[in-house]
């Protein structure tokens, strides 16, 4: 094949290159980092816990207008790492099919069949050429009633799993490669514990003490199943608490 004769292979979602890959797909991944927001997720033993950083691109924007922290049902929350849009659109959609659930089959939607469902949807955008995959991934935490503490993320090819811990957007790697090694010498994880963890866990990612406007924090566990963002004054104490514990 003559060199460069792959250059089309990224202007259809339905074409494979020569190397078996889909561009458009690869697009997508990189999409999310193009945001320039880090998510981060740890799951405890009774509790489960999301952070992910808050950036507010203009002075004139109402910093309350901005979040990336999304509510689909009263005990089912997101974070969304990518393209805003992307992601708003997703929550949405997620919302429709957690309420169609519950209105065919009389109980909420267990987070592990909505994950399976969004993850689906996601894989049948990289089909179609009249379609694009969504340039976000979506960090889902929740109670469950049958399997406790859960969490999952789905990414724009329609994959999914559940995780221990996992992070998202600009600097996973990172992240991901920190969260193993607090996992190994931490293996038991109480709520505060797990909130500790995670808020350590991106500040030290990012390299930097930030202030409580700087990060969203939202947590579920036994005692509390409702998904709950925390408030500026709980973020204030948590990481005064924090910052004193180094010392």
């Amino acid at each position: 094949m003559a060199a460069g004769s792959s250059a089309g292979f990224d202007r259809h979602i339905t074409i494979f290159s020569p190397e078996g890959k889909l561009y458009q797909v690869e697009y997508a991944f990189k999409a999310v980092d193009q945001g320039g927001l880090t998510s981060l997720a740890v799951r405890g033993d009774d509790s489960v816990v999301a952070v992910i950083q808050k950036k507010v691109q203009d002075k004139l924007i109402d910093a309350t207008s901005v979040s990336n922290v999304h509510l689909i049902t009263s005990r089912i929350g997101c974070t969304m790492t990518g393209l805003v849009a992307d992601g708003r659109s997703q929550v949405l959609r997620a919302r429709a099919e957690a309420a169609q659930f519950k209105y065919k089959n009389g109980y909420e939607m267990p987070i592990e069949t909505l994950a399976r469902r969004i993850a689906d949807i996601n894989q049948v955008y990289t089909q179609s050429a009249e379609m694009r995959p969504l340039g976000c991934i979506m960090t889902l935490i929740s109670i469950d009633d049958e399997i406790g503490p859960s969490l999952f993320q789905i990414d724009p090819a329609g994959y999914y799993r559940g995780y221990r811990a996992i992070s998202a957007g600009q600097k996973k790697t990172e992240a991901n490669n920190i969260l193993e090694k607090k996992l190994r010498d931490s293996p038991k994880l109480n709520k505060t514990k797990t909130l500790h963890m995670a808020v350590e866990c991106l500040s030290q990612v990012l390299a930097a003490d930030f202030k409580a406007d700087e990060v969203e924090v939202c947590v579920v566990s036994d005692v509390e199943p409702e998904f709950k963002v925390l408030s500026l004054d709980e973020k204030e104490s948590l990481l005064t608490d924090l910052y004193e514990s180094r010392e």
